[in-house]
């Protein structure tokens, strides 16, 4: 096959040619985005019901919520919660659901609960949980001056909005803290008492005056027309201008209340550096380059700036920046990779030519990968160029043995044509072995559960890929330009350079060392495991790698029940305060009005962005903004957590790392969950959201008060209607514009005095004190109700800081503690939580592990025709990763996601040496062994001939990486554990290779020769 390929030049030329030109159109039109479009098996269902307790909001609109969609299929998790105003119902599918099918069906269901509903509540919300839901970048659009913020809403609304959206590539923008407009109708009370007016009154007046005649049609001789009533509300002066008609007497409106244009009641806001200001959230489409979209979105934000010139725009949250880390990771991997492939092959070899065919063959692997890419339907993201830098050492790795293989039979004197097809042919057969061996670790890999299955899809597939066409080029094209360039080249005997004659003489020095002693050599060499358990068991062990982040996230829960203004001066105050090193800050204030807002709020609750000019910075800020929180408002609950990225939203859970949760029955006394809660035996779990309470404000009707007056309650119930809330009227149409017009009081007065000040008129006219029917009293009220398809439920939670604090060290002796006292106490309970499902994922790991040394195993006896040979290639492995674990702890690095993928790189490198040096073993012994002397010889030999390949391969992959340990920057911090877990493992592996392979080759094969 290959002198048939080496013999049509142009054929092979031309067809590599066209290749690569539909690679590179390929290229062109794959989506590059920073992760996998992966459809998360995730619905929620948001309700925001104003004016609303949570548990009216439980027992009316969740619970019937709950029971419709617990009957929806692959269904493996259903709870929700209650709180103020608002509810959430979080459903969870099994992985490999048709999401875009259970949408439909969701929203099916809660159009069939509508008539169930509170007349007044609007539709719930569906929302699908997307790995694309992340906003690539945050818009701040704040006015110059803050008195414009109903301007720049109404811009933001109708004009900003619509052309971010006309940009290429964007699906959605959200946005938070607009201002709404309203007109407010204030009735003044002793005006109305005077002329005996009721808020009936003016309610049925306002509206009479606002109707509509609808589609009416007349007919004047031989023209017909439509009627519209040309309405008299078109202003706040036309308002003001409508008569109250009241026993035969009239009055104008405006003489017993103020109309006025206002903005509406909000229930949060957003800040940005301390001033009001509005946030978009702009998110892409699946499908869109991210690179290109960011200059897309910024040219536009600078039209924006010459627009309008009050206005000032800031972006924040720039996500483009992993993306732009991992691909700058790639092609810094394959620029030093290639650079130090050919100064290693320079130095090893002597000859310019042989790296000038590496520098042509390793672009051509990646450029055709991307062709497969398209096929396969991946895009350029984070998860697939690692699959790419993964396969990148493999590559150089297949490409460095082909070439030093065909040299070396060039210099044994065979001929040009011979020497390549008899060089490829060599180790060909344990080329594709050492393939398939990595691809035997990544594949199983798939099966995992969880977003990790999804995540490693792309991986495992990108690596497959690179693999494949490396072999490809390694078997088709380097042989050819071997020839193409040495066509006219003779090569007469040894070309080894002085450098390498130095290293075989250290090595014939070694190797005769270690062979005269192989009992003794191999137990010293076994010293490196219990350095390498020791170093592991020192090892803090996270998921992504710490990266020197400059900003923050601060969650602030005032615990206190306070006013979104409050709120507002509060946040303002802590983050307006001078901080050392701040470049920018922003705040999502109460409750957010995204579209795609997931997580429940309340109007006490605050969420920071603080963003400072450098790490030192950040880190010196997070003790002085707890230490003022706590010492002004020592009553509220701060957490201080890293800034989201993409990795953190996709693999973060909101579940507790353990949840204890139980159930009351009905008759159940009220303060049983106080005694619970105090009777609890292990001190570290603290109260979950059902147990958390917050003083409320209870109105009491006086029901026999009402009977002695012959009041309905319907009145009373109208009457604190208007004087409580914003009492909707009607709407004051104009065009595409809605203004709704809403009744209400002053806010200047305090509940107590509205009560007071108050009156309510019976169907004859006779006016009592409000006071007399109702009685003011506070309660401490459950803030959240929390419930799952069993119902209500209450629970205690266990976050540790640190998960080797002491209920992790000892879970077992504490979870049996717990579960005495809920038997003690007759609870019906479970115990569910992050711990259990990361011991269940663990196992399953385990479980895909030795899948995957199985694989490796069927694989390597097949390509050996041998059972006991694979194991000495399984017993090499422990002393590469022993090697990584060594290089990371001294390195001061974690065990995490990049340090993982390192190992498997150095593993996949440790095993293609160890497979070309047994197979040169066997075959020089393929003659059969009459004396332990010849063993010694042949493994002597392979030695020499393997000696070349091997550390120019660990050479070149040591040297690619070292530039990442001394540069700085995003990329670099993430690369870090990767590059130390690689050169720890390959410093070891290759001594490994060199040396205790056949050494333990030898012990075992000299007890089959005794």
């Amino acid at each position: 096959m290959t002198s048939y390929i080496i013999s049509r030049p142009i054929a092979v030329i031309m067809s590599f040619t066209a290749l690569i030109i539909f690679s590179v159109i390929a290229y062109l039109k794959l989506p590059i985005s920073l992760l996998p479009d992966i459809d998360v098996p995730e619905l929620a269902v948001r309700v925001d019901y104003p004016n609303t307790s949570p548990e009216a909001i439980e027992a009316n609109v969740l619970a019937p919520i709950r029971q419709s969609l617990a009957t929806m299929q692959d269904i493996r998790k259903i709870e929700s919660v209650a709180s103020n105003e608002a509810g959430m119902v979080k459903i969870s599918f099994e992985y490999g659901a048709r999401m875009d099918l259970a949408y439909v069906e969701a929203n099916e269901k809660i159009d069939r609960l509508m008539d169930q509903f509170p007349r007044e509540m609007e539709r719930p919300q569906v929302l699908r949980v997307n790995s694309t839901d992340i906003p690539v970048v945050r818009v701040h659009v704040t006015p110059t001056n803050n008195r414009d913020l109903l301007e720049a809403s109404k811009l933001t609304e109708n004009v900003l909005r619509k052309r971010l959206e006309q940009i290429e590539g964007l699906s959605l923008v959200d946005i938070n803290g607009l201002v709404f407009e309203e007109i407010q109708i204030e009735p003044n009370s002793e005006r109305m008492r005077i002329y005996a007016i009721t808020e009936d009154d003016i309610l049925q007046s306002i509206q009479n005056a606002n109707q509509e005649l609808g589609g009416i049609q007349v007919k004047d001789g031989q023209y017909q027309y439509f009627l519209r009533m040309a309405s008299r509300l078109v202003d706040t002066e036309s308002i003001e201008s409508i008569p109250i008609i009241k026993d035969g007497d009239y009055i104008e409106l405006k003489e017993i209340a103020s109309v006025r244009f206002a903005s509406k009641k909000e229930s949060g806001s957003h800040l940005l550096n301390g001033d009001n200001s509005i946030v978009l959230n702009l998110h892409k489409k699946s499908s869109t380059d991210m690179t290109l979209l960011l200059p897309k979105v910024k040219e536009t934000l600078s039209v924006f700036e010459k627009d309008y010139p009050n206005i000032s725009f800031t972006t924040t949250q720039d996500q483009s920046i992993f993306l732009k880390a991992g691909i700058n990771n790639l092609l810094s991997s394959l620029f030093f990779g290639g650079f130090f492939a050919f100064a290693v092959l320079f130095i090893f070899m002597g000859n310019p030519k042989l790296p000038l065919i590496m520098g042509i063959s390793l672009p051509c692997s990646l450029t055709i990968s991307f062709l497969f890419f398209y096929f396969f339907g991946l895009s350029i993201n984070i998860i697939s160029l690692s699959g790419l830098a993964l396969g990148l050492g493999m590559l150089i790795d297949n490409a460095i043995i082909v070439l030093e293989n065909i040299h070396r039979k060039r210099e044994e004197g065979k001929e040009l044509i011979v020497a390549c097809t008899e060089g490829v042919s060599e180790v060909k057969g344990a080329l594709v072995s050492s393939v398939l061996t990595t691809l035997a670790v990544f594949v199983p890999l798939i099966f995992l559960n969880g977003i990790s299955g999804v995540l490693f899809y792309d991986q495992a597939l990108s690596v497959a890929i690179i693999l494949t066409v490396s072999l490809g080029v390694a078997f088709i094209l380097l042989p050819l330009l071997y020839k193409l360039f040495f066509s006219n080249f003779q090569v007469k005997g040894q070309t080894d350079s002085l450098f390498f004659k130095i290293l075989v003489n250290k090595f014939n020095k070694i190797h005769k060392a270690v062979f005269s002693k192989p009992l003794i050599a191999f137990f010293v060499m076994l010293i490196i495991l219990p350095f390498g358990y020791f170093a592991a068991m020192q090892l803090p062990v996270q998921g992504m790698p710490s990266i020197n982040r400059t900003d923050l996230i601060v969650k602030i829960n005032w615990q206190e029940p306070i006013s979104l203004q409050e709120n507002i001066r509060r946040t303002q105050q802590i983050i307006g305060n001078p901080k050392d090193g701040l470049l920018e800050s922003d705040a999502d204030i109460g409750i957010a009005d995204y579209l795609l807002q997931i997580s429940n709020a309340s109007i006490q609750e605050t969420v920071a962005y603080l963003n400072f000019n450098s790490t030192q910075s950040r880190n010196k800020n997070i003790l002085s903004i707890k230490k003022e929180i706590d010492s002004k408002y020592p009553k509220a609950n701060v957490n201080i957590e890293e800034a989201p990225n993409a990795f953190e939203l996709l693999f973060s859970t909101s579940n507790p790392y353990i949840n204890i949760k139980w159930r009351l029955p009905s008759s159940a006394k009220e303060n049983l969950n106080d005694s619970l809660q105090q009777s609890f035996p292990v001190t570290d779990f603290e109260a979950g959201k059902s147990l958390v309470k917050e003083t409320n404000i209870v109105i009491n009707i006086l029901n026999n008060k009402l009977l002695q007056y012959n009041i309905p309650q319907e009145l009373l119930y109208k009457k604190l209607q208007y004087i409580l809330t914003n009492y909707p009227v009607t709407n004051l149409k104009s065009f595409s514009k809605v203004t709704p017009i809403v009744l209400m009081e002053s806010h200047d007065r305090t509940l107590s005095q509205l009560i007071a000040n108050n009156i309510i008129t019976t169907s004859s006219g006779v006016n009592y004190p409000l006071s007399t029917f109702v009685k003011i009293d506070y309660a401490q009220r459950p803030k959240h109700i929390l419930a799952d398809a069993s119902g209500i439920y209450y629970n205690m939670i266990y976050n540790p800081s640190n998960k080797e604090e002491n209920l992790e060290q000892n879970p077992t002796f504490q979870l049996s503690k717990i579960r005495n006292w809920i038997v003690e106490n007759g609870l019906l309970a479970e115990i569910e939580g992050e711990y259990f499902s990361n011991q269940k994922n663990l196992q399953d790991l385990l479980f895909i592990l030795l899948i995957s040394i199985a694989l490796l195993y069927f694989i390597l006896a097949a390509q050996f025709e041998s059972f006991w040979q694979p194991l000495i290639v399984i017993f090499s492995l422990p002393f590469g990763i022993a090697g990584a674990i060594l290089f990371l702890w001294i390195g001061g690095a974690t065990l995490n996601i990049m340090s993982a993928i390192g190992m498997v790189v150095m593993l996949g490198i440790m095993v293609n040496d160890a497979i070309l040096k047994i197979d040169t073993i066997n075959r020089n012994l393929s003659s059969g062994i009459q004396s332990n002397v010849q063993l010694t010889e042949a493994i002597h030999l392979a030695g020499i001939v393997r000696l070349k390949p091997i550390l120019m391969t660990s050479i070149t992959t040591i040297l690619a990486l070292c530039p990442v340990l001394i540069a700085g920057g995003l990329g670099a911090e993430l690369q870090t554990p990767l590059v130390l877990s690689v050169m720890g493992g390959l410093i070891v592996g290759t001594g490994t290779a060199l040396f205790l392979i056949p050494l333990v080759y030898y012990i075992v094969k000299r007890k089959f020769v005794q």
